[in-house]
């Protein structure tokens, strides 16, 4: 079972953690100067962003996501976490308040893309590059009505 709560600037290397170890475990297609890049982006950003955790009885994040608005811009699960409901929790929190959530996938992560099509999200567009405009490639998509 997990709890859902707001971060806090205490939580912020254990984010951070979480990001990279994600990273590793699933975004095998990025290159190293782009991992190193992106992953020096992130830690100057992520600390500070209005994050919503994910957390253990002990109050240990084991994820996070990042809503603005109707989209997700971004979910991550601590690979230790995958597979225990952790990822469709924060999902779920997420579409109780927006139902026509929205997120961009890198097409080359099968596993992110599996999960959210289990969850009931549907392609609305692709695009060749990311977000950056490096060249991994997008599956836009949004959650099916219910």
């Amino acid at each position: 079972m997990v709890d859902i709560r707001p971060s806090t600037p205490a939580d912020a290397a254990r984010v951070v953690e979480i990001w990279n170890r994600a990273v590793d475990a699933t975004h095998d297609f990025l290159t190293p100067q782009d991992r190193a890049a992106i992953g020096a982006e992130v830690e100057a950003f992520l600390p500070a962003a209005p994050l919503v955790l994910a957390v253990d009885a002990d109050d240990r994040p084991l994820g996070f996501m990042l809503v603005d608005g109707s989209h997700m811009e971004a979910l991550f699960i601590d690979p230790h976490s995958r597979g225990q409901g952790v990822g469709r929790a924060l999902v779920a929190y997420a579409l109780a308040s927006q139902p026509e959530l929205t997120t961009d996938v890198n097409a080359q992560n099968a596993q992110a893309v599996g999960f959210y099509e289990r969850m009931g999200f549907a392609a609305t567009g692709r695009s060749d590059l990311d977000g950056q405009g490096r060249p991994y490639p997008l599956i836009h998509l949004r959650r099916r009505a219910v």
